[in-house]
């Protein structure tokens, strides 16, 4: 009998420390604190003891730092969330537009990073607007939600562009910000003309799949585990942020990419969001030894083919 209340004590005492670290990773991984000099690593990049204090303590990170800026004439633009969050953005309107296009960039990352892409759809003819997310470049905040709340500067950024221009919207957008697009197109029932997703995650327990991937630790249940506390600490349902499910209430035409030497967005999560695509006008483009990053810099030729064709479809 003593015997077994030692275990149940033991067992109780290994669930609570588990949820323990559960929650400060997910404190971690969502919440950013400002030092431009910090220079953030991927899990990957990390040294075995950098590694350790990641898995039991989570690493913090740095806000993203704008240290690139467009080398065309822009406009500082900035947008108040509903809770008052200031969202920082660069309006850069072209001559005579045929259209606009919106991007947004992924975790940790800013409007900077987007930058050849925006050269290349105003040399098609676009107005484009580069948008901070939250807790991110120039945008204020610290804490960022992987997509849930930024849905909000999907529809703000939207709203911006249809004040100045009447040509069609286009939205682009790479992993958080392609989940983000995916996400207000379902909640706010956003109607651009066409979207290009590029490597989204299907659903926020695959997101962190792929941080404990990178670390070389079971993905089940650490991945749920954060999951849950990232949405607590926040204050929404974690589980219930699913692109894949989103992808159904897009209809209009949508372009996709995925790298097929992608680590972190599998091949069955990108599967699952395209086939959900409520869109009979859709394409996949695999592009073959790319990763998790920027298409338009790998393989500029490849990525620009594909984008104009897309764009120039009626």
């Amino acid at each position: 009998m003593k015997l077994l209340k030692r275990l149940g004590y033991t067992l109780l005492a290994l669930f609570l420390l588990l949820n323990l670290i559960a929650a400060f990773h997910a404190w971690k991984f969502t919440h950013f604190y400002d030092d431009p000099h910090h220079i953030n690593k991927k899990p990957e990049q990390m040294s075995v003891s950098e590694k350790m204090q990641m898995i039991l303590l989570g690493v913090r990170i740095s806000k993203s730092v704008i240290k690139q800026f467009p080398d065309t004439v822009y406009k500082e633009v900035d947008l108040t969330t509903a809770n008052g969050i200031r969202i920082n953005a660069w309006w850069i309107p072209v001559a005579h537009p045929v259209g606009n296009v919106i991007l947004f960039h992924g975790y940790n990352g800013s409007k900077q990073g987007p930058l050849p892409e925006a050269a290349y759809f105003r040399s098609l003819g676009y107005n484009t607007l580069l948008v901070d997310f939250r807790a991110h470049g120039n945008s204020g905040g610290n804490t960022c939600s992987i997509g849930f709340y930024e849905k909000e500067e999907v529809k703000l950024a939207m709203d911006y562009v249809q004040r100045q221009s009447k040509q069609p919207i286009v939205l682009w957008g790479v992993s958080m910000g392609a989940a983000a697009i995916l996400n207000g197109i379902a909640h706010y029932g956003l109607r651009p003309a066409k979207i290009i997703l590029e490597c989204p995650y299907a659903t926020l327990v695959d997101a962190v799949n792929s941080r404990m991937r990178a670390v070389r630790l079971p993905t089940t249940p650490l991945s749920q585990l954060l999951t849950f506390w990232g949405g607590l600490e926040q204050g929404f349902w974690g589980f219930g942020m699913q692109p894949a499910a989103y992808a159904k209430k897009v209809t209009m035409p949508t372009l996709y990419f995925w790298g097929k030497d992608d680590i972190r967005v599998m091949a069955h999560e990108t599967r699952s969001i395209f086939n959900n695509l409520g869109t009979k006008q859709k394409q996949l483009y695999i592009v073959e030894k790319a990763g998790h990053e920027s298409f338009c810099r790998k393989v500029p030729a490849e990525w620009k083919k594909e984008v104009r064709q897309f764009l120039q479809k009626r």
